[in-house]
């Protein structure tokens, strides 16, 4: 018997192969606005080893007696105030962006997206794009900004997901693109495009990055460099246009939690500070989210709004995400056209 004549066995199974994978992987979100689904995502979130760098042993009884017995139900409020009837903000957005770009990379390759904590789950995304006929997936973790609690944590749970797999595809990861020019000129595009649309002129311009512990960066991590290299590009690109002449640019950091010592200026802190001595035009602009979330729907448009306002400032506002801003998805398609190289 010659090999072209040779038969598959009656009871082999059905085997599909031959194309390519891509996932646009976010951070997470709970399934819905309520204490017992923000319990479920927080017990995930944080129990992540990179996410809390304490050991279990200690860190544990605090995450189970104290944090999941108080912070649900006050997260939950948070999220309540965001939510939408097609639900969670940054899962909707995620999902529309790989919409955006399905089918502009042949009949072959499959987009989708995954969350790293909570629904759907990259394991979840990985099975069925392995099902479909996926031997090759591109995971395009969607964090400009390199760092272990968040970059990191795809290698982490997409290797856990592999090692029970017998056929593995083979992978590529999309690196960190905060200095990408398609990344910074995606941001000065569509940031001129909102201020330019506002109805007053802004005196100052922060820069809010999600913040991480100061430890974080004493241990090695890349993340505050990442940055403040991206507020510097940006800036420099806003600061060339007639949109943003006389604005002064200042680079923030959100979202502490904990009594640690976490990266300095502080976003809150520093609308205050704005207010007390006399600034009343502010802006607020997330170029280290790659979707509108709680952080930037609530914290920053919500409460931060309050929190300048109380302190002597007038005019403010939260600009979007990119999104999915034609500038947003062009430099999302842009990128994934060049790690796709030689496969496609």
């Amino acid at each position: 018997m010659t090999w072209q004549n040779q038969q598959l066995p009656a009871d082999h199974p059905p085997v599909s192969s031959g194309k390519i994978g891509v996932l646009l992987v976010n951070l997470g979100t709970p399934d819905a606005p309520d204490p017992s689904s923000v319990k479920r995502y927080l017990k995930q979130f944080l129990s992540d080893r990179r996410v809390i760098e304490i050991p279990a042993i200690a860190w544990q009884p605090i995450l189970r007696g104290i944090i999941l017995n108080t912070r649900p139900k006050k997260s939950a409020k948070a999220y309540a105030k965001i939510w939408t009837d097609r639900g969670s903000p940054l899962a909707d957005i995620t999902a529309r962006q790989a919409e955006a770009i399905a089918g502009l990379f042949g009949e072959n390759v499959i987009v989708d997206y995954a969350m790293r904590y909570g629904n759907p789950s990259l394991e979840q995304r990985i099975g069925e794009l392995t099902a479909k006929g996926c031997d090759r997936i591109l995971i395009s973790p969607m964090y400009p900004q390199y760092c272990a609690a968040t970059t990191a944590t795809v290698f982490d749970e997409v290797a856990r997901v592999l090692g029970d797999l017998r056929w593995q595809p083979a992978l590529r990861f999309v690196p960190p693109y905060h200095d990408d020019p398609h990344y910074i000129t995606a941001l000065a595009d569509d940031l001129t495009r909102q201020v330019g649309a506002l109805s007053f002129t802004p005196e100052v311009m922060l820069l809010s990055f999600h913040g991480m512990p100061q430890r974080t960066h004493d241990l090695g991590d890349p993340y505050y460099c990442h940055c403040m290299k991206t507020a510097r590009l940006l800036g420099e690109q806003l600061g060339q246009r007639p949109e943003f002449a006389g604005v002064r640019f200042e680079t923030t950091f959100q979202s502490r939690f904990g009594p640690a010592q976490w990266l300095t200026p502080a976003t809150d802190t520093t609308l205050v500070a704005e207010g007390e001595k006399g600034t009343k035009r502010l802006v607020i602009a997330a170029p280290g989210f790659s979707a509108d979330c709680v952080e930037t729907l609530e914290e920053l448009a919500l409460e931060g709004r309050d929190t300048f306002l109380e302190a002597g400032g007038e005019d403010y506002a939260v600009l979007d995400c990119l999104n999915t801003s034609a500038s947003g998805v062009s430099m999302i398609e842009a990128m994934i056209r060049r790690e796709l190289g030689g496969w496609v």
